[in-house]
């Protein structure tokens, strides 16, 4: 079998590129939906925090990212070694709109064996990731930031540039098999493996509008995946309230606005949330000397909490478990340390554990008006905050606490 392309068939690297290739993809879906359906169930409320299910969907997101990025640099070999080839002719190409859909389909199936798996490959890029790609090349890409935005942008690029790849390959299938199952010519045979006689194509009349057709095509689905995402990032946004604290009845000042946000690490990736509902009782005076400045009480809602795409698993049984603890609380003496610098230096209680916690915070005064803001971090085991998690790795132990308010004093 010659490894050059001829006008009538193609020869062995060019079949060698496109069942390697199809080997790849078609590895790559199956892996990819069992390890989407083991991580939605992982960020569920079900989810027991079993090891075992944790370090599954880890390998099966690092064989699906190892086989991506295997099935991008195949790709980008098939399309440089194409562009040396001699294409056989179809061979009915008087059948204009058949030889139009197949000559697009072609062309979309050349933008997706890149922009699939390249999409995929600068989401994980972005994030501080977990399930590394199995190579000693490391995680990060040329010119893509570490950053939340883009890393869930491409995201949903990679899924709708999937679900087009897969509607396309099934499009091709069956473009290929009608080929050889109705027409019963040639086609389907040119690609198949081994030597064989081939008939000679018709002369063929070349045409732009196949590749303009995939152009549109593609770019309706870029379009279609960052339009979706950045709906979904305004309505979260406007889903955000704007004064997320109120004061207690009776407190010494009240809270004309602030937030109460958390931190943690799951799988390598920081992953950032807020409380949108809690109280403060607050007691302040500014101290003549440094020392004791009052007192503080803050209740939160568990409920209120959103944690991203793991709210719902956070709510388990597991974790918070906030349908039997709905309520947080932090009591604290307030102390001046010096100058603008303060603590509240109290206990904090979750579920049914309470333990000692300091908060360092800043404090500015202005007349009637305070300007706080401080962050302090607790071992969310301590807690016992999903204990069944106990690796790390998988989980971080530390949980960051930020809290920023302005407040007016009352009277």
């Amino acid at each position: 079998m010659p490894r050059q392309n001829t006008s009538v068939s193609y020869g062995s690297v060019t079949k060698t590129f496109h069942w390697l290739t199809a080997l790849l993809i078609l590895t790559a879906f199956p892996i990819g939906y069992f390890a989407e359906e083991t991580a939605e169930f992982i960020q569920s409320s079900a989810f027991d925090g079993s090891q075992a299910t944790i370090e599954q969907a880890t390998l099966l997101f690092s064989l699906h990212k190892t086989v991506g990025v295997a099935a991008f640099f195949v790709a980008l070999g098939r399309i440089l070694w194409a562009l040396t080839q001699e294409k056989p002719g179809l061979l009915h190409p008087d059948r204009k709109l058949e030889a139009w859909a197949a000559e697009t389909a072609h062309w979309v199936l050349y933008g997706a064996m890149l922009i699939v798996p390249l999409s995929g490959w600068i989401h994980h890029a972005a994030s501080d990731g977990f399930a590394p790609i199995w190579w000693p090349f490391g995680q990060s890409l040329p010119l893509v930031p570490k950053s939340a935005f883009v890393s869930d942008l491409f995201s949903s690029v990679h899924f709708f540039a999937m679900l087009l790849l897969g509607a396309t390959i099934l499009a091709h299938i069956g473009g290929a098999l009608k080929h050889h199952l109705i027409d019963r010519d040639s086609t389907l045979l040119r690609m198949a493996p081994g030597t064989r006689a081939m008939p000679v194509p018709p002369a063929q009349v070349h045409s732009a509008l196949p590749f303009v057709t995939a152009v549109v095509v593609w770019l309706a689905a870029l379009g279609t995946g960052t339009g979706v995402f950045l709906i979904a990032e305004g309505t979260q946004g406007e889903g955000a309230p704007v004064v997320a604290a109120q004061s207690a009845e009776g407190s010494g000042w009240a809270v004309q606005s602030g937030t109460l946000g958390i931190e943690v690490t799951q799988m390598g990736s920081a992953v950032t949330g807020s409380f949108a509902t809690w109280s403060a009782n607050i007691t302040f005076a500014e101290p003549a000397n440094p020392g004791p400045a009052g007192d503080v009480t803050v209740e939160i809602s568990i409920p209120s909490l959103t944690l991203g795409s793991v709210t719902a698993q956070a709510m388990g049984a597991d974790y918070f478990n906030a349908e039997t603890w709905p309520t947080a609380t932090f009591t604290a003496d307030l102390v001046q340390i010096e100058g603008d610098q303060y603590e509240a230096q109290g206990s904090l209680t979750i579920r049914d554990q309470t333990v000692p916690v300091t908060l360092p915070f800043t404090l500015t005064l202005d007349g009637d008006m305070a300007v706080m803001a401080g962050k302090t971090e607790v071992n969310r085991m301590d807690f016992n905050v999903g204990a069944g998690t106990k690796d790390e790795g998988t989980l971080g132990f530390g949980v960051g606490i930020t809290v920023e308010l302005t407040a007016q004093r009352n009277g």
